[in-house]
């Protein structure tokens, strides 16, 4: 983790793995980077909470894995979201939209008169 990176929220882990999902299969180390990538290194997901997240979701149901081979020839695991994952996927990201329009309704907020 950086000095400008963030620690995630609580229940932000699953939301963004099912996201970097989204568009097709890709390996773990992939969704990683993709996250850091889209927020500039603010949001990091390091091993010790991505593939935990990833097997708690394939447990579920929610994602599906096969082993394939990465760009560089080596094996790795490859996942992909279920119907259930992308069901779930809208669900989490319409209430996480709510949740952030409101605490920056909160934050911005005048003193009351």
């Amino acid at each position: 983790m950086t000095d400008d990176s963030l620690h995630l929220l609580r229940g932000t882990v699953d939301l963004l793995i099912l996201k970097g999902l989204s568009w097709g299969p890709c390996h773990g180390y992939a969704v990683s980077e993709w996250l850091g990538k889209v927020t500039d290194g603010t949001l990091l997901l390091e091993e010790g909470t991505l593939y935990p997240a990833l097997h708690r979701l394939e447990n579920k149901g929610v994602i599906e894995a096969e082993w394939g081979l990465s760009a560089n020839n080596r094996r790795a695991k490859y996942y992909r979201l279920t119907d259930v994952g992308r069901r779930r996927l809208t669900g989490e990201t319409q209430a996480w939209t709510r949740y952030a329009e409101a605490i920056a309704k909160a934050l911005g907020a005048k003193a009351p008169a």
